[in-house]
C-alpha cells in the first residue's frame, strides 16, 4: 500500500521519498528494500539505481490493477451523492469448476467476494451492483468463463425473508463494514485538522499524511459491498466517513506546490470534486 500510494502520475516512485515516508510510519530501511525486492520479482515494479536515489516504475499490468479501485471508489461517492439508486436488481454469478481446476475455483471465489458479492449456496453469489463486466473479465483472466452463469432477479428469497434491507442484513457483515467506518473517520478527522490549519506541513509530512488516508480508506472499502443506501442502515458510517476523507483530498491537492505527486493526489481529488459537481447539478 505504501509504494502504490506514492506512484506519481508518470508511473515512478522515487526511492528518497519511500524511505522518508516508510521512516515516519516506523518502518525500517530493511523492510522497504525486501518489499521493493518482492514487487521487482513479482514484475509488478522494473527497478533502476541504487538506494535512496533509486527510482521504480510501475509497470502497466499494476497501473491497470489500480483503475477497478478507482471505479469503486467513484461509485461509492456517487451513492453518498445520491447518484446511483437501486434499481431492485439483484445480480447472481454461480460457477462450477472442477476439483482439477482448484486454483482457478478458489481465485474466483475470492473476487466475487472481494466484488462484493455474498454467498447463498455452494457456488452461487448475489450482488447488489452490475457486477458483470469485472466477474467476466476475472473468470476468462482464471480460464473459468466456461463454467460461469450470470442472471439477475428481482425476487430474491432466503427462507421466509425476502424485504432487500433485511436481506442484506443477513447476508453482509454490516456491522463489522460499519465499525471500520468509525475507525476511518477516528483517524480521518486530527489529519483533517492539521491539512486545514496555520501550521505549515513538510512535504515529507504531507506525503505520510496522504498514505495513511489511503491506508485506511482501502482498510475500510476492500470488505465493504458498496450496497446501495436503501439497503443500508442510516446514518450509514461509510457516508460520514467518505465525506471526511473527501475534505482531506481536498486539502492535500490545495498543498500541491506544482511538484510531481502520487496520482493519488489528483485521482482521488477527481473523484471527489465529480461527485460533488454531479450532486449539484
Amino acid at each position: 500500500m505504501l509504494v502504490h500510494a506514492l506512484i506519481r502520475e508518470d508511473g515512478t516512485v522515487g526511492a528518497d521519498e519511500l524511505y522518508t515516508v516508510a521512516n515516519t510510519l516506523g518502518m525500517s530501511d530493511q523492510q522497504v528494500r525486501l518489499c521493493v525486492k518482492r514487487l521487482v520479482t513479482e514484475g509488478r515494479f522494473t527497478h533502476e539505481g541504487r538506494g535512496r536515489k533509486a527510482e521504480l516504475h510501475a509497470t502497466t499490468d499494476t497501473l491497470h490493477a489500480l483503475a477497478p479501485n478507482a471505479d469503486f471508489l467513484r461509485h461509492a461517492f456517487q451513492q453518498d451523492a445520491g447518484l446511483a439508486p437501486w434499481d431492485g436488481v439483484w445480480h447472481l454469478a454461480a460457477f462450477a469448476v472442477p476439483e482439477a481446476a482448484r486454483t482457478a475455483r478458489d481465485a474466483l471465489r475470492e473476487t466475487l467476494v472481494h466484488l462484493g458479492g455474498a454467498p447463498l449456496q455452494g457456488g452461487l453469489y448475489v450482488c447488489a451492483n452490475a457486477w458483470e463486466p469485472y466477474v467476466e473479465e476475472a473468470a476468462h483472466r482464471f480460464g473459468a468463463h466456461s463454467a460461469l452463469t450470470l442472471l439477475t432477479t428481482t425476487d430474491l428469497r432466503r427462507g421466509d425473508t425476502r424485504e432487500p434491507a433485511e436481506l442484506a442484513r443477513l447476508l453482509w457483515p454490516l456491522r463489522e463494514i460499519a465499525d471500520r467506518y468509525d475507525r476511518l473517520s477516528r483517524i480521518t478527522r486530527p489529519r483533517l485538522t492539521r491539512l486545514t490549519g496555520p501550521a505549515a506541513l513538510s512535504p515529507a509530512a504531507v506525503l505520510t499524511i496522504a498514505v495513511e488516508l489511503a491506508a485506511e480508506l482501502t482498510r475500510a472499502m476492500e470488505p465493504d459491498p458498496l450496497l446501495p443506501p436503501q439497503l443500508l442502515p442510516q446514518p450509514w458510517p461509510g457516508t460520514r466517513a467518505r465525506k471526511l476523507v473527501a475534505r482531506c483530498w481536498a486539502a492535500l491537492h490545495e498543498r500541491d506546490q506544482g511538484e510531481t505527486r502520487p496520482a493519488l493526489f489528483r485521482l482521488y481529488a477527481d473523484i471527489t470534486r465529480e461527485a460533488a459537481g454531479r450532486a449539484a447539478h
